[in-house]
Order: structure tokens, then C-alpha cells, then sequence
């Protein structure tokens, strides 16, 4: 897919995020990666064959629990 140089992380990889966006949709909510990668807002992704990540934010300091 990937026609630059250097290349664009392969979709497998796990810096798939880093390649270079193709199309960007904030309205809608993704984005396409020069890699085939769906990224959305939500942080997750599908990825060329079909599979899906699940969203992967980190949590907020504000959302972090400690012990007392």
C-alpha cells in the first residue's frame, strides 16, 4: 500500500499508528491510514484483514484509583 519513503509501518506492527494518514474524518469520528488501518477516535482500530483492536485510552489521572 504504502508507496513513500521510508515506508510506513506495516498494519501488524505494533507502531501501526505512526503511518501517515490518508483520510481524516474528525465529523465522522476516523481516520485511514496509509497502512489500511481504520483508526477511531476512540482509540480503536480495524485493522486490513478484519480484525478489530479494542480502544485502548489510558486512563485520566482523574479516573485512577489509589489505595488510601
Amino acid at each position: 500500500m504504502c508507496q513513500h519513503q521510508p515506508p510506513c509501518p506495516p498494519a501488524e506492527s505494533a507502531d501501526r499508528e505512526s503511518a501517515r494518514l490518508v483520510a481524516h474524518h474528525p465529523e465522522q469520528g476516523w481516520s485511514l491510514l496509509c497502512n489500511g488501518v481504520l483508526l477511531f477516535e476512540d482509540t480503536g482500530e480495524l485493522l486490513p484483514d478484519g480484525r478489530i483492536i479494542a480502544p485502548h485510552r489510558p486512563l485520566g489521572a482523574e479516573l485512577v484509583m489509589t489505595a488510601a
